[in-house]
């Protein structure tokens, strides 16, 4: 006999807004351990000092990690200028200084020059892997590396506020793989003032928004009221899957499907799409795939309960 999983068949995404000096990693452990849930992971990692959205996915819903990972990220962030450090946060070692403080219209200025698709060399301090190794391991050895520069997506990043001299409040529109610690520190010596994050706050991941987000708190005090108080804060398996379209098949479709087996969209009223598609049946997710000359292929199918 196969060896049983631990926990509960738990499915759906729940919108953790992650405290200050907790890792992705352990948000995750101590959510999962909280619904008791078989399965968990996370769609895209915030730094311990980050605050905000961490879409935490369970069960079934990890299977469309890959498509919230994909989704654009807002983030709003404090740089504050005068010294740059080894990490890039306020956590590190200051490694430069500088005297000068930048206006709001030297900093807007230069804004545009971070804005579309941009060459960007990631923090030392990062998760990146080279020749092996993370980068962070590397960084706190005081190991001689190079990391290549790559190309990031950042649609939109202006100023919000500038509360002293020696602060700027900016948020971001940004794509898959763009570091904000990057940016702080890019932005720094574009000014020549230098620069780190200070503070730094998702506050969207794809469709997953702000205004959903719960604390971590808020998620323990559901699990001491009971399991449907702690079950009621889930978003659907689904909700990361809004980019792609959905197509309507029939209940024996919906049981090939299932079976990993393609269906045929027939009949006058059969939609006209190709490529990546995911399917429902009774408004209940069954399978991500491609069509591909009015047949659909399977590539994820779900099993998930009336």
């Amino acid at each position: 006999m196969g060896r049983r999983r631990k926990g509960q068949a738990v499915n759906g995404w729940l919108v953790l807004d992650k405290p200050a000096g907790l890792t992705s990693t352990k948000a995750v452990g101590r959510t999962r351990w909280l619904f008791d849930a078989q399965k968990a992971g996370h769609a895209g990692t915030l730094d311990p000092l980050a605050t905000g959205i961490l879409p935490i996915a369970f069960g079934e819903a990890t299977k469309t990690v890959p498509y919230a990972v994909e989704g654009a990220k807002t983030y709003r962030f404090t740089v504050r200028f005068g010294a740059e450090t080894d990490t890039d946060d306020a956590e590190g070692t200051v490694t430069a200084t500088s005297a000068k403080r930048p206006t709001r219209a030297e900093i807007e200025a230069v804004l545009p020059q971070f804005v579309g698709e941009i060459s960007q060399v990631p923090p030392r301090f990062s998760a990146l892997k080279v020749d092996g190794a993370r980068a962070y391991d590397l960084a706190r050895d005081k190991e001689d590396f190079e990391l290549a520069p790559r190309i990031v997506s950042i649609d939109r990043l202006a100023v919000i506020d500038l509360p002293d001299p020696e602060t700027c409040v900016l948020e971001a529109d940004c794509g898959k793989g763009t570091y904000v610690r990057a940016l702080a520190r890019d932005l720094g010596r574009t000014l020549q003032c230098r620069g780190h994050i200070a503070a730094l706050r998702r506050t969207r991941v794809g469709d997953f928004v702000e205004d959903e987000a719960v604390a971590l708190d808020a998620v323990e005090q559901a699990a001491e009221e009971g399991r449907e108080t702690l079950l009621a804060l889930l978003q659907p398996v689904d909700k990361a899957l809004s980019d792609l379209p959905a197509l309507s098949v029939t209940p024996t479709d919906a049981s090939r499907l299932r079976q990993g087996r393609s269906v045929l969209l027939r009949g006058r009223d059969a939609p006209i799409v190709t490529g990546p598609v995911y399917a429902v049946s009774r408004g209940r997710l069954v399978a991500i795939g491609e069509v591909e000359q009015g047949e659909f292929h399977p590539t994820r199918v779900f099993n998930l309960p009336d």
